[in-house]
């Protein structure tokens, strides 16, 4: 199996570790940990013992108010983040590297090193300023996903409890798509409402992500997407990569946790994220994930979905973002060192090498070099 793993290109688009992980004093990338220990799901023993050769590191922002002085809070903020991204990878750049491109990952990997790619998660910290894309891409983003949890000035999100905003994309977000496409960064709609979506597979004119995303077909949730838009999506030439949060993998009955969350969110979107502000929102998030626990998900439910987008999108059209340290994770798969065990399975209904490599990351490689061209 490692020899197998050791010839493909790995690539994961999604994991939050640089707002999690990266940000609390003294934990270190270099260092092997444990999910039972500190509920960390990656580092770079473990990347390299699961044999994966790149990861997205997705830097969040937490929504909050849409005002100048929550822009400028969640603004600064990022910037914090991306300051400790770049500082992690000096200290270790004999074992991991920045990539920029897709001849980056692959430079990487010939040199034995874990190549590392930056994207946005909610595109609330460009505020609404536009040169604040082309500020992130200097700081590395090569992904920029549109939306989180509630809607903002780019688009409707797929869970705002309030409903609809813009019906799509708002006329700052065809800017914003418009300025990617020209720069070279790849857009990203997980997340992202379905009238959001169809938008921006209209405007854009590079090939668009879902970088966490699942199967409604397979799991009826919000934020996973149906066969037409799958269809849609591989017509455009992008990629669902899918998702392992398992909310969203398995179908769980309503037992109170979406209202919990919701309330939640509501709350912050009148809110400058003040520490104050943000230490009384990860107590209550806490709570929330300890009185509604996720529900039970295996491998073999996450293997449905990547079964079902080959099915309906085609094997050119679907990877691997399993939304590690955001949440990510089903029994067998939890961390980044258990990426064989999903190789395994598949080789075990059948899978060629072929396929396998092209869902590992040819297939995000290919549209890593469209956005690139």
């Amino acid at each position: 199996m490692a020899a197998l793993q050791s010839r493909l290109f790995t690539i994961d688009t999604h994991i939050d570790t640089p707002t999690t992980s990266f940000m609390i004093p003294g934990w270190d990338f270099g260092a092997g940990h444990e999910v039972a220990n500190d509920h960390s799901q990656c580092d770079l023993p473990r990347m390299e013992s699961g044999g994966i050769d790149a990861m997205v590191f997705a830097v969040y922002s937490t929504q909050a108010a849409r005002t100048p002085a929550g822009f400028a809070a969640i603004h600064g903020q990022t910037l914090g983040v991306f300051a400790r991204a770049h500082a992690v990878l000096r200290q270790h750049a004999a074992r991991c590297g920045l990539a920029l491109t897709a001849a980056d990952g692959l430079r990487l990997k010939a040199e034995a090193r874990r190549a590392i790619y930056l994207s946005i998660e909610n595109s609330y910290s460009l505020g609404l300023d536009l040169d604040n894309v082309g500020k992130f891409y200097g700081l590395g983003v090569r992904i920029l996903g549109l939306t989180h949890l509630l809607n903002n000035d780019l688009a409707d999100s797929s869970t705002d409890p309030r409903g609809t905003e813009w019906g799509g994309l708002s006329p700052f977000g065809r800017e914003v798509v418009a300025e990617c496409n020209r720069l070279g960064v790849v857009l990203d709609a997980s997340h992202a409402s379905d009238a959001a979506l169809w938008d921006l597979l209209k405007v854009s004119t590079t090939p668009v992500i879902l970088s966490h995303s699942g199967c409604r077909a397979v799991c009826d949730h919000p934020r996973n997407i149906g066969d037409d838009l799958l269809r849609a999506l591989a017509a455009q030439g992008g990629v669902i990569q899918i998702n392992a949060l398992p909310v969203a993998v398995v179908t769980a009955p309503e037992d109170g946790r979406t209202a919990a969350l919701s309330a939640m969110l509501l709350q912050l979107a009148d809110s400058v994220l003040t520490p104050e502000v943000m230490a009384a929102a990860g107590k209550e998030w806490h709570w929330i994930e300890t009185t509604f626990p996720n529900p039970t998900a295996t491998l073999a439910d996450y293997v449905t979905h990547i079964e079902h987008a080959v099915q309906v999108a085609g094997i050119d059209h679907v990877g691997i973002g399993c939304d590690f340290d955001g949440g990510g994770g089903v029994t067998g798969l939890n961390d980044v060192g258990e990426y064989p065990n999903l190789t395994a399975a598949l080789l075990a209904r059948g899978w060629t090498e072929g396929d396998l490599a092209k869902l590992w990351g040819a297939n995000t490689l290919r549209v890593f070099r469209a956005a690139e061209a």
